[in-house]
């Protein structure tokens, strides 16, 4: 679950983390009000959106005076903010968060994630922080400071300190950024975040340490244990797809190819994910119906995938435990009939119950394409691309 920066940002001044000052607001009038309550000018008007890439997109904008910031309230109010993270349907912009302008002299990046591969928590600094973050990861690596935390000791005040030693910040800073990575820790570690990061982290003229943009992650399957975070999460900014499946009990991720695909399992979908682009086509997205589905909730999940008016063809990959592969093709043939398909769908059946499913199908009376194996899925796919129905 993802929440707002200006939430985020109130969760560290619990932890003492320096932020600037800022009000949040929802109308152009509380735009103003806010840039005027600030006390001085200039003030950034900041989208509030789950998305990264905003400044790129035009989403944060700075105003010098109140004509200003009225103006860039009523530019962002209301509309889709498309970044390189949303895809391009956007996420709306119902919220902004009205800010002191901070000058930074020098620009860090400050962050924690969960290593996957070595089972503990990380603490990410990069000395350049900004827009250009993920680029520069990629293109120079060695300019990223990974420190991993035995979650047996948590993050020991040496290992806070010793990224920035290595960033040559000067060392009367080093204490108070190491302060900060340690509340940092500690606000992720009580939230059950996956993921925590500030950028930029600013070093001013003046000597201060302030955390300009925020960005929280919290695991999903913790939230039982985090009621009041819980209360924080927007639902209206789901894509109207995501919100659909999410009532279902199913999970749906929109992507950008051509492809429709119905899995069972987070392990599946990125298999199924790969093998698809191995074929030569892009995922449109991906439902995820999990174990304890029912014949009704695949109907729903494939009413959601054809939804999506970039879906051109439906590749359905399920491995029967849980989820019996009848109960699956029950579902698949009510709703393809209910819903009168007409694009091709190819289905891979394997685990509890196959033959009875496959059965299910081919008496349906509906054209499903059965494969048996995921190299024939592959040359099925290719198949139908050089038929000309996928783009």
């Amino acid at each position: 679950m993802k929440i707002y920066e200006h939430q985020v940002k109130d969760l560290f001044r619990k932890y003492a983390i320096p932020v600037p000052k800022g009000i949040v607001a929802r109308t152009v009038s509380e735009a103003v009000s806010a840039a005027r309550s600030l006390g001085s000018l200039p003030v950034v008007v900041k989208a509030q959106t789950h998305a990264g890439g905003r400044g790129k997109a035009g989403g944060i904008l700075v105003a010098a005076t109140l004509e200003e910031a009225k103006a860039a309230a009523s530019a962002l109010l209301g509309r889709n903010l498309v970044t390189d993270q949303t895809g391009p349907e956007g996420q709306p912009v119902n919220a902004l968060l009205i800010e002191e302008r901070v000058e930074a002299a020098r620009e860090l990046y400050l962050g924690l994630t969960i290593d996957r591969a070595k089972k503990c928590p990380a603490l990410i600094v990069c000395g350049k922080g900004g827009v250009e973050i993920e680029e520069l990861a990629r293109q120079e690596p060695d300019k990223v400071v990974v420190e991993h935390i035995d979650p047996a000791f948590g993050l020991r005040p040496f290992q806070a300190s010793r990224p920035f030693f290595s960033l040559e910040i000067p060392p009367g800073t080093v204490g108070a950024l190491a302060s900060v990575a340690m509340a940092l820790y500690r606000l992720f570690l009580a939230s059950d975040g996956s993921i925590l990061e500030i950028n930029p982290l600013v070093l001013t003229d003046a000597g201060a340490i302030v955390a300009l943009d925020a960005k929280m992650t919290i695991d999903d399957n913790a939230l039982f244990r985090q009621p009041d975070l819980v209360s924080l999460s927007d639902p209206g900014s789901e894509s109207g797809l995501e919100a659909e499946a999410r009532r279902a009990g199913l999970n749906y991720i929109k992507l950008k190819g051509n492809v429709g695909c119905m899995v069972n399992g987070a392990g599946l979908a990125m298999a199924t994910m790969d093998l698809i682009k191995l074929a030569g086509a892009e995922p449109a997205n991906f439902l995820d119906v999990g174990g304890g589905a029912t014949s009704e909730m695949v109907k729903e999940g494939l009413r959601i995938l054809l939804s999506d008016p970039d879906v051109q063809l439906l590749f359905i990959n399920v491995f029967g435990g849980i989820l019996r592969c009848d109960v699956l093709a029950r579902g698949l043939a009510a709703g393809a009939e209910e819903l009168s398909v007409k694009l091709p769908v190819i289905v891979r059946l394997e685990g509890t119950n196959k033959k009875k499913g496959q059965e299910i199908l081919a008496a349906s009376g509906i054209s499903f394409v059965s494969v048996g194996s995921l190299k024939e899925a592959a040359e099925r796919i290719k198949c139908e691309m050089a038929r000309g129905r996928p783009a």
